[in-house]
């Protein structure tokens, strides 16, 4: 922006021409500057919270679904672990360093081909201090899986809610489960749709990507912990309604959910799949779920929000849940933000370390 003004008071007095001509002249020039300086804002917005990872997601070209395959059934039992690997040999990723400056250098990121759900995009991954320490050499790890708000980049949680920089050092003094931390991509569909985090025929596989490629991918590639009770998942606005909702729906992947303003229903997101089709709706509901499901799921959830922004709906979670799941609801104040989510890391990861305890 200071270049565009720069360029107009240097311009201003030489324009030459009939005085129609010079108007015009002028009016571009302030154009040009006042368009700058939109575009100054809002990079700097962008790079405060990582909303946007490239340009191809601001400008909704990137395409990451590759096809939409009928997905092979999930014969996993409810209550029991079912990420276990496949009889197919393993696929090892290659990683590298996340290209970002806000990101710490200790997150990687790999291109993922999904091959259940035929999306392919970017997963993030950290791994916590004791995972190459020797002595814990023979050991696997727990993961949280964490998803970002709509739209949103895999790099928020590290590069804006610093969840790694902020759990290290409870994970090395104990307070808090050495988990694995990893971000997969959920813009799958441009800037202007949302998944929903669901399996919509003909449309994405997102659900499936998420709950199963992503965590057979972990396994081929890292001493994880194939149990569903050392998995959870974890986000915060649209990213919330994603987390409750797997949770709930795979109970035989996931042992927990974090969800941090989110909503239940996904009509609350008027950008989302889920919320254009009536039974789409109903179905990716993630109380409608709970209340629908034959045996109660093993699952523990917290859910925090303000009044009006995540609250009531966690309330009606908690008021729809018997035995064995549970709800732990949280009221917060202030705006929908990373201002309220990041500080609340470390809390949430104590309450998560309370169901998934480190293994000695």
């Amino acid at each position: 922006m200071p270049v565009s003004i720069a360029v107009a008071l240097l311009l201003w007095g030489r324009v030459r021409g009939p005085k129609p001509l010079q108007f015009l002249a002028r009016l571009v020039m302030i154009l040009f500057a006042q368009i700058t300086a939109v575009v100054m804002v809002f990079v700097m917005v962008n790079n405060a919270n990582l909303i946007y990872g490239n340009w191809d997601d601001l400008l909704g070209t990137g395409n990451h679904v590759r096809a939409v395959p009928q997905v092979p059934a999930d014969l996993g039992t409810a209550g029991k672990g079912s990420n276990d690997a496949r009889t197919e040999p393993k696929v090892l990723q290659s990683f590298t360093p996340v290209d970002d400056p806000k990101v710490p250098k200790d997150v990687q990121r790999t291109d993922l081909k999904g091959r259940l759900s035929g999306v392919d995009g970017e997963v993030l991954v950290w791994l916590p201090p004791q995972y190459n320490d020797p002595a814990y050499k023979d050991k696997t790890f727990p993961v949280v899986e964490l998803l970002p708000g709509f739209p949103g980049s895999s790099s928020t949680w590290y590069g804006t809610l610093k969840v790694s920089t902020q759990l290290a050092p409870l994970m090395k003094n104990g307070t808090v489960t050495p988990f694995i931390l990893i971000s997969p991509r959920t813009l799958l569909l441009g800037n202007s749709t949302d998944t929903g985090c669901a399996d919509v025929p003909g449309k994405v596989n997102a659900d499936t990507w998420l709950s199963r490629d992503v965590p057979q991918m972990m396994l081929d590639n890292f001493r994880v912990d194939p149990s569903a009770d050392r998995w959870a998942v974890a986000g915060y606005s649209a990213g919330a309604h994603c987390a409750e909702k797997l949770a709930v729906e795979h109970p035989n992947r996931y042992r927990a959910g974090i969800s941090m303003s989110g909503y239940n229903d996904p009509a609350a997101e008027s950008a989302a799949l889920t919320a254009k089709d009536p039974h789409l709706r109903e179905i990716s509901n993630p109380l409608n779920i709970l209340k629908a499901a034959q045996t109660p799921p093993n699952v523990a959830l917290f859910m925090s929000g303000n009044k009006g922004d995540g609250y009531e709906s966690a309330m009606a979670m908690k008021a729809a849940a018997k035995a064995p799941t549970t709800v732990t609801v949280q009221e917060t104040t202030g705006s929908h933000s990373s201002d309220i989510w990041g500080p609340m890391v470390p809390e949430i990861f104590k309450w998560l370390t309370g169901i998934i305890p480190p293994q000695h």
